[in-house]
């Protein structure tokens, strides 16, 4: 549980440094991660982990989108801030390259021919890519690569 002890030591830094924007953003993230263990009863692994990561940044660039065609710019400052705290404790994302290269292997493996067998090559990718990149782009390439 290497992301769960780098948040608990980076929210004791936050606390003593009295970082209350990091602090709470970190308290957040906590709370997400134990209400999925609370839900689901029992102990999140780290890709269960990095999955409840990457959805609280997805959930927060909808709202920076929202808030910025609103015209609230205070509001998606403060999302924006959240959002680089989160993407602290994610794991480095992928290049262009290495995506391509992963969609390319995948779709070998599976066998695939057609748009009949994404799901298939989703399965292989998810686990590889989770919190390093965007899966919206990734079906997007898939697509493109079975065209």
């Amino acid at each position: 549980m290497e992301v769960i002890a780098r948040l608990k030591g980076e929210q004791i830094a936050a606390m003593k440094a009295k970082d209350k924007p990091r602090l709470g953003t970190i308290r957040l993230i906590m709370a997400a991660i134990k209400q999925q263990e609370v839900d689901g009863q029992k102990t999140l692994n780290e890709d269960e982990v990095l999955a409840v990561m990457t959805k609280m940044v997805k959930q927060r660039r909808d709202s920076v989108a929202q808030y910025q065609s609103a015209g609230r710019d205070d509001l998606a400052d403060v999302e924006l801030a959240e959002i680089s705290v989160l993407e602290e404790f994610m794991p480095q994302p992928l290049s262009d390259e290495e995506v391509d290269a992963l969609v390319k292997e995948a779709i070998a493996t599976s066998g695939a021919s057609s748009m009949q067998d994404m799901g298939k090559i989703m399965a292989i990718l998810k686990p590889q890519v989770q919190g390093r990149a965007d899966m919206g782009k990734i079906s997007q390439l898939v697509k493109a690569n079975l065209a």
